[in-house]
């Protein structure tokens, strides 16, 4: 499977917003963002007009590297959304909530969807009682993702735990931190997703 290999930094400087890539590291003086405010490259410094196409390709990028996602995947998620009812660019966003490695994050078992996602690969998780190691899994409402007993000992999940009290999770999901285990309680609605992503933008770049 194809993987990005490069500084996830850049990418949180060519959109211009903190993505949160990197978990904690994005909260220090440490953040790339802080220290370079402007796009990476020979000429992000340089001032240009953005066009209409640029700004909508741009909002499709920082969703991609929000959620990790590559763009073969992110387009056949846009045409999963643009089959169903309702609006297409808030139903695109629920299913990219509703992805196994970003429900882990939002649990707070992990400290950021890239480490969520290596957590999932591992095989730390079950769904349903059914040992889960597929990051892109998309969880529906009743659907209940735990810790695996094996994994439960590990250091990670005890200091993750520590973190996710503090950070708290969701109204979506119902997370029991001392069991290491949550369950999907519903969709979230779009107020519920906190992504700097202006949807309707993707929705134009793909109907174009």
């Amino acid at each position: 499977m194809a993987r990005y290999r490069g500084s996830v930094c850049r990418h949180c400087r060519r959109e211009g917003v903190k993505l949160y890539i990197k978990g904690e590291r994005c909260y220090t003086d440490k953040c790339a963002i802080n220290r370079h405010p402007y796009p990476p490259g020979e000429h992000g410094q340089s001032r240009s007009k953005i066009s209409e196409y640029g700004m909508q390709l741009r909002e499709k990028q920082k969703a991609r590297r929000i959620y990790g996602v590559l763009e073969r995947q992110f387009h056949n998620y846009f045409k999963e959304a643009d089959r169903r009812k309702g609006v297409t660019g808030e139903i695109l966003l629920q299913i990219l909530e509703s992805r196994l490695d970003n429900v882990v994050y939002r649990m707070g078992l992990a400290r950021s969807r890239n480490e969520a996602r290596q957590l999932v690969r591992h095989g730390h998780f079950e769904v349903n009682g059914r040992k889960t190691d597929i990051p892109s899994y998309v969880t529906r409402p009743g659907d209940q993702i735990k810790v695996r007993d094996k994994s439960r000992s590990k250091e990670v999940f005890k200091e993750i735990a520590e973190v996710g009290e503090s950070q708290g999770v969701v109204d979506w999901i119902d997370v029991d931190m001392e069991n290491l285990s949550g369950n999907v309680v519903r969709k979230p609605t779009r107020e519920e997703i906190d992504v700097p992503v202006t949807e309707q933008l993707i929705v134009e770049l793909y109907s174009r």
